[in-house]
């Protein structure tokens, strides 16, 4: 965001990370899942979130502080520390699968910067809101070429909400080739002498 605006947002609902559905709150899901998929925390933090996740009390100040600078945890009013929305989005990524996901792009809206797409592994007949930015970036497409174009991705299929899902390694479909019909031949006669020729 420029710098000129922050001002104006600054406190706005609307672009809260801790708003359900805002940009801010979708651009903080992805940061979080990308560091528990890529570039985990040191494991002295990760036993202390756990710990918290599972109600226990955690003595580590300096690890407790470390997590609540990352947004990981909060301390309320009584002084326990929690974990908070994003701390429980870290450990399900680190604890659920992640699978490969074949991703189309339906339509950009270019006010909300967001994009409508199908990740046919999860539901085919329900679009998923992306950030625009997540998918322009590594793909170095503009806004205007991304409605039609095929994407490929990894997803937490699991998920029960379609804002739950959280794309992660975006790239540009690749091109479905079909094999040459001679190369086919050619490795059919190999697999035959391997095996020592046709069974009857």
């Amino acid at each position: 965001m420029r710098p000129e605006y922050r001002a104006k947002v600054w406190g706005c609902p609307c672009s809260s990370p801790m708003r359900r559905g805002t940009a801010a709150w979708r651009a903080e899901r992805l940061r979080v899942t990308v560091r528990a998929t890529e570039c985990p925390l040191p494991p002295s933090l990760e036993v202390v979130l756990r710990h918290l996740a599972e109600g226990r009390v955690s003595p580590d100040l300096q690890a407790l502080a470390l997590l609540r600078i990352g947004g990981f945890v909060a301390e309320p009013a009584d002084e326990l520390f929690v974990v908070t929305e994003l701390g429980r989005v870290y450990l399900d990524a680190r604890r659920g699968p992640r699978f490969p996901v074949g991703v189309e792009v339906l339509s950009v809206d270019r006010a909300a910067r967001l994009a409508r797409v199908v990740v046919g592994a999860w539901d085919s007949s329900w679009p998923v809101l992306v950030l625009v930015d997540h998918l322009t970036g590594p793909t170095g497409l503009t806004v205007e070429e991304l409605p039609g174009v095929w994407l490929d991705a990894e997803a937490n299929v699991d998920a029960t909400d379609a804002d739950d899902l959280v794309l992660t390694k975006v790239r540009l479909a690749q091109p479905f080739q079909v094999a040459d019909p001679e190369e086919t031949v050619a490795l059919r006669a190999v697999d035959v002498a391997l095996v020592g020729g046709e069974q009857a």
